[in-house]
This record gives structure tokens, sequence and C-alpha cells, in this order.
């Protein structure tokens, strides 16, 4: 081989090595790009004043709508956010001891409640972080706290998800939804503690956090998941609550309510340049009660959902930091604080 096809097949050889690299750059600038502030809030402002619109365009019928609630049934809806907030609750707690940091319900209270106050910022890291330095003051190391917030995502994705494959397909007229029952035994193989614990490591392997400590054992697994549906079936009462006052007809209305508001949940939570699925939710949701509700029906219900979930968060993170405390707890397994609690003290703020 001459000189010149040395350099020949070198330099082809380059530029094939160099297209994938830049083809890796472009979606490495456009990640960064999606992920940048002015995008978010952009999409935000895209999705309220759209959702404003539609709003607006209905406010008649909405408006009259709302007078038909009642606060008797608004009152009734905010006690099941709360019962479902204080599932959801469970699910995390129960996750954080399974890899190590039991906490007293008052202490897993404060962490959680607090610092899920972050998803209202785009973005789904901000409750993490908190969750981190909420956590850390009661010994909780914070690789745990973020395997712990890891996995409270995993586990309501799924059991969202799975909550509304199951009900959404047998509400009478809901044929388009029949196809979705195939992705059930999708949903059941990844709960499966050996499956769910290696898709757990390569998600922490690629956010970059240390991997579980131990690996989550079927009793874990099945605990966490009955406190999730529970929570999902608390959520939907809500919507039912609501539903019905306006005429729904309560059996079939059942579904659509835990089914509906899981899917438009789960939809909501992917879509992460949307604080707490602001818009993306709400749309769903209508959508989701339409063969039960009119319109503008549909849009009271989503409208005062929206404000009764956001009531039900500013609600429990007050009372969790106004009647807990943060004593002083002796350093959780794993943990890198050393000494006792006498030695440290209690933990300070």
């Amino acid at each position: 081989m001459s000189d010149h096809q040395a350099a020949a097949v070198d330099e082809s050889s380059d530029a094939a090595g160099a297209a994938p690299a830049r083809r890796r750059s472009r979606l490495a600038a456009l990640g960064a790009l999606a992920g940048s502030r002015p995008v978010r809030w952009g999409f935000v402002a895209a999705t309220v004043g759209l959702g404003g619109y539609a709003v607006a365009r209905e406010w008649p019928s909405v408006s009259a709508d709302l007078a038909r609630l009642g606060l008797l049934t608004v009152a009734g809806a905010l006690v099941s956010v709360l019962l479902a907030l204080l599932a959801a609750m469970e699910v995390w707690r129960r996750l954080l001891a399974a890899l190590g940091s039991p906490l007293p319900v008052r202490a897993a209270a404060r962490i959680m409640f607090i610092g899920q106050l972050g998803k209202y910022l785009p973005g789904s890291v901000w409750p993490v972080l908190a969750q981190m330095e909420l956590g850390n003051a009661y010994r909780v190391p914070r690789h745990r706290s973020a395997s712990a917030a890891v996995l409270l995502m995993v586990f309501s994705l799924l059991s969202g998800l799975l909550t509304a494959l199951v009900a959404l397909p047998f509400v009478a007229g809901s044929t388009p939804y029949l196809w979705a029952l195939l992705a059930a035994p999708v949903l059941l193989v990844a709960l499966y503690p050996r499956v769910l614990n290696l898709v757990l490591g390569r998600l922490l392997r690629l956010a970059r956090r240390p991997p579980l400590e131990k690996p989550l054992t079927g009793r874990a697994v099945a605990t966490a998941l009955t406190w999730a549906f529970a929570s999902w079936i608390l959520y939907g009462l809500q919507i039912w609550l609501l539903a019905t006052r306006l005429g729904a007809p309560g059996g079939r209305t059942a579904l659509l309510a835990v089914g509906g508001f899981a899917f438009a949940w789960s939809v909501g939570f992917l879509v992460v340049f949307a604080p707490a699925g602001a818009g993306v939710r709400d749309v769903l949701l209508v959508a989701s009660l339409h063969p039960v509700l009119s319109v503008s029906a549909a849009t009271a219900v989503a409208l005062v959902s929206r404000l009764v979930l956001t009531g039900g968060d500013l609600l429990t993170a007050a009372v969790a930091a106004g009647f807990t405390r943060r004593p002083g707890l002796p350093p959780g397994p794993g943990s890198a604080d050393a000494g006792t609690a006498e030695d440290q003290g209690p933990a300070s703020g």
C-alpha cells in the first residue's frame, strides 16, 4: 500500500470515527438546550397560556359548575388528598428503611413533605436535593436519600401506569384503551425484585450515583407497592367526589377517576419541563373524564383538583415544619457521621 493510499485510509477512518462523535455532540447540545431554563419556563408559559385560554373560553359554564361543587365536597376531596400524601410518604419511608435508614413517621414527614415542595420548580432534581439536605439532619447519608428518591419516582411511575392500565380498559366505551393491557405484564415484570434491582442499578449508574447498598427484597417491594396503590386509590377518590357531585355516574366514574388521574399524573411526571405536571396533567384529566362529564364540568374538576393538590402539599409541609422537631439521632448504618448522638448533640436548624 502506497503512502498516499495509507493516508486516504487514515482519513476515511478518522471521518468514520468523527461522525458518531458529531452526532453525540449534537445530541448533547440538544439535551442542554431542552434542559435550559428559558426552554423550561417557555414551555410552562405556553402550557399555562393555552390552558388559561381554554378555561376562559368555557368560563361561563365552568364557573357555574364550580359553584355547584360546594365547600363540603371540596373539603372531602382535600381529606382524600391528605390521606393519599400520607400513603405516598409511607412508600418513601419503607423504601428508605429497606436501604438501611429507618425513620419514625414524624421525621419522615418532615423530610418528605418539605422536600416535595421542590417539585413546583421545573425539573425533577429539586425534591431530591431538598430531601438529601433535610435527611442529613437525621443522620441519613445523602447518597441513601438520593437512592430512596429515585426509588420513589420509579415506584410511583410504574404503579401509576399499572393502575391506569388495569382501570381504564374496563370502563364502558373505553375500547381504545384495550391495547394498553398488553403493557401490564411488562410493568409487572419490571416490578419483580431481581429485575427491579437490575434496572435501578443501571439508572443509578447513569445518574452517577452510588449503587444500592443492598438489593430490595420481595417483602420491601410488596409493602411499598401496597402503599403506592393505596395512594392512587385515594387520589382517585378526590376526583370521584368532585365528578359525581357534578352529575357523573358513580360506578363508571370510579374507574375513570382512579385510572385517569394515575395516567395523567404519570404523563405529567415524564414531562420534566412542567413543574408538578402543570397543564399536561390537567388536559389529560379532562380528556379522561369526558365520557362521563361535559368539557366544562371536567375542566371544573381539573381546576379544583389542582387547587386541592397544591393546598394538600402546602398544608402537609406546614404541619411537618411546625409540629415536628429534629432531635439528635444515632448515625444510621453507612453514615459518614461518627460518634453518638450525645457526643454530637441535636441536629441544628
